[in-house]
């Protein structure tokens, strides 16, 4: 039996309440999202817009069986590198993750700042960060890892339409991270919207890769976005460029043949940032889809 197949399944709940575009819906409450990923056996969830904080949430999803599998802090950057005091940043939302229980911090890149219009076409030429941005970066990664309590993990998440998303990106950053601590939250769908195969990713990064983020690309309008038929990222995600797993070009069979492959036994957490279908539809659709493939990688 594939080792995989012990892997808790994850839900990200912005699906239901988009944190970067809230206009997508109507806001959902907490206490509804929690009970439908109950319904739908995921085993627990990142935290979410319009989630409590602290003894409240641990006590509201303890009720529900749920465990707090990460919290997300995306910190200000732009060409230059890092702004303000990330530090700051990334060590209070690792202070509120520990406070509610939760296991990993997902660090990330605001976006935009001057890479929004080339998501999924920085090699036509789009601005770069300089060495000495990625340097910064890692070294503060290294230091919320060195300073989060036993068993809570931190992860860096590559993402469209920031400073770190082509693969090459990928690659500047995960060669700084060995011997830190931190690791990669591979998001399999930003990073083939960055134009990578997250199969070979996994396999080329390996042990870095601590934390995943499950999610498929519809390929009409990743065709659209590099073809700049859509302006910007925050309109492919308006036209649905993240779609149900099993709907788009991700080969999530390789992605988690290879993610075994690799010995890996972390969160899977499946991702949709909008979806034409109600929340709790597309969230199903994507948990089964991850179930069975699981299920065909130990036939």
């Amino acid at each position: 039996m594939s080792g995989l197949g012990a892997a808790p399944i994850g839900c990200v709940p912005i699906v239901w309440n988009n944190v970067d575009l809230p206009d997508l819906g109507p806001e959902v409450p907490y206490a509804t999202i929690l009970d439908q990923l109950r319904l739908l056996e995921f085993a627990g969830c990142q935290f979410g817009r319009g989630f409590p904080e602290g003894d409240a949430l641990r006590m509201a999803l303890r009720l529900r069986n749920l465990r707090l599998a990460e919290r997300y802090c995306a910190l200000p950057a732009d060409a230059s590198g890092l702004l303000g005091d990330p530090g700051e940043t990334a060590r209070h939302a690792l202070a509120h993750l520990v406070n509610a229980g939760g296991e990993v911090l997902v660090v990330a890149l605001d976006g935009g700042g001057g890479r929004d219009e080339w998501a999924g076409r920085v090699a036509d030429g789009a601005p770069r960060w300089p060495k000495a941005a990625f340097d910064r970066l890692a070294a503060l990664l290294g230091e919320l890892a060195d300073e989060a309590p036993q068993g809570v993990l931190v992860a860096f998440h590559p993402h469209a339409a920031t400073w770190i998303e082509a693969p090459d990106e990928v690659d500047a950053l995960a060669s700084r991270l060995a011997g830190t601590g931190a690791g990669l939250c591979l998001d399999v769908g930003h990073y083939t919207v960055g134009g990578g195969d997250p199969v070979e990713a996994i396999e080329r990064h390996q042990t870095l890769i601590t934390h995943v983020h499950l999610k498929d690309v519809d390929s009409e309008v990743l065709a659209r976005i590099r073809t700049q038929q859509i302006d910007g990222f925050s309109a492919a995600i308006q036209a649905r460029i993240f779609t149900e797993l099993g709907n788009g070009v991700l080969d999530l069979d390789g992605v988690l043949q290879a993610l075994d492959g690799i010995g890996y036994s972390g969160w899977l957490m499946v991702e949709q940032d909008s979806s034409w279908l109600p929340p709790a539809e597309a969230a199903d659709i994507g948990r089964r889809a991850v179930r069975q493939a699981l299920e065909r990688l130990d036939q």
